[in-house]
């Protein structure tokens, strides 16, 4: 990976980008997440993970570029990551980088994911980072693997 990657505080900015990466149609194909239109998606992120002092989101950059974001939040008992990058950003090492800084920082433990189960590519991300398979749950008609990070 020849790209320099770190996280930095999301600024509003910021959302415009996410919401352009929210809508490419290959992103939504493979996470099987619907994309919110432009109104609620801005309301979503200034409110829900903006305006929640509990959740915890950084933007990733790579060679200056926004290239993403990764957040956690609580649903109920529950500390959830979620990450979102750019198709440009994909397959170069990036995700896997920014989700090691993001660790370090994120402490809560123990931390849940539930990607599709056919987002191949996300599933062996959050593996390589040491989240174990512990079932499945479903979300609509679609199935999703649950990975928990322990330690």
């Amino acid at each position: 990976m020849s790209d320099d990657v770190w996280l930095r505080d999301v600024v509003e900015a910021d959302l415009e980008v996410f919401l352009e990466q929210e809508h490419d149609p290959e992103a939504v194909r493979r996470s099987k997440f619907p994309p919110r239109p432009r109104e609620a998606f801005l309301r979503h992120w200034t409110t829900r993970i903006l305006g929640d002092p509990t959740v915890f989101v950084q933007a990733v950059m790579a060679d200056g570029e926004l290239a993403g974001n990764l957040v956690t939040w609580w649903v109920e008992d529950r500390r959830f990551i979620g990450y979102w990058f750019g198709r440009r950003f994909w397959g170069r090492g990036i995700g896997s980088r920014a989700m090691e800084l993001f660790l370090e920082q994120e402490k809560t433990r123990p931390l849940y994911a539930d990607p599709f189960e056919g987002n191949t590519g996300s599933v062996r991300l959050l593996e390589k980072h040491g989240f174990q398979r512990s079932g499945t749950v479903r979300h609509g008609e679609d199935e999703h693997i649950m990975l928990v990070l322990d330690h």
